[in-house]
């Protein structure tokens, strides 16, 4: 006879050790995308590709992330989440808006400073590439709300003598917190510590907060 009992623990441990492997393939995949993307952009990002590089096969590519715009997801992810982008969240609930307006600025500046060569990459694929331009305007977007929250917060309760009205406020905000914007001010300043540096002035005077 069976021992029931023995089989209900070791599908358990088994369905572990599975998870744990599908973990560590998952996380092989998108660190040779990060690497291909950082070395050879588009000309050699693609699921074949991908496939050869962590050693699995291309269905295995299709099970864990389903389409190459879902692998892009979960990368942008992970890239996000690896330079601190989770911050955003006490960002939202700061009460002060000038503290708000701050660290906003300054968690999309050390985004951009950390990962500026990928996202420089990503930026240019994005241009061109469908499924890179909807995962990249989606970013944006998100971007664009918590944009919104700051100047909305910047203007509560505040007798405002600003002429412009709050969209255009909104649009300069997310035009110069953009990657964009930062990857120029580099070029003009010549460090990523200088216009780290001069970010927080430059959109404060934009959108006139003081």
């Amino acid at each position: 006879m069976k021992n029931s009992g023995s089989d209900s623990c070791k599908r358990p441990y088994e369905l572990g050790k599975r998870l744990e492997q599908m973990g560590r393939t998952k996380a092989a995949v998108l660190a040779s995308a990060r690497v291909q993307l950082e070395s050879g952009g588009m000309r050699e990002f693609s699921m074949e590709s991908l496939a050869k590089a962590s050693g699995v096969t291309r269905q295995t590519i299709h099970n864990l992330f389903g389409t190459r715009s879902g692998l892009l997801e979960t990368l942008f992810d992970q890239i996000a989440r690896d330079a601190g982008m989770e911050r955003m969240r006490e960002v939202m609930m700061t009460s002060d808006p000038h503290a708000m307006l701050d660290r906003f600025i300054a968690v999309f500046s050390n985004f951009w400073a950390k990962n500026s060569l990928l996202l420089k990459r990503i930026h240019g694929i994005a241009a061109i590439d469908p499924e890179f331009g909807e995962a990249v305007r989606a970013r944006n977007h998100r971007r664009r709300t918590a944009a919104t929250r700051v100047i909305e917060r910047l203007d509560s309760g505040v007798q405002s003598k600003i002429t412009n009205d709050k969209s255009e406020r909104v649009a300069c905000l997310v035009a110069l917190t953009s990657f964009e914007f930062f990857d120029a001010l580099v070029d003009s300043l010549g460090t990523v510590e200088a216009a780290e540096e001069q970010l927080p002035g430059l959109i404060k005077r934009a959108i006139r907060s003081d």
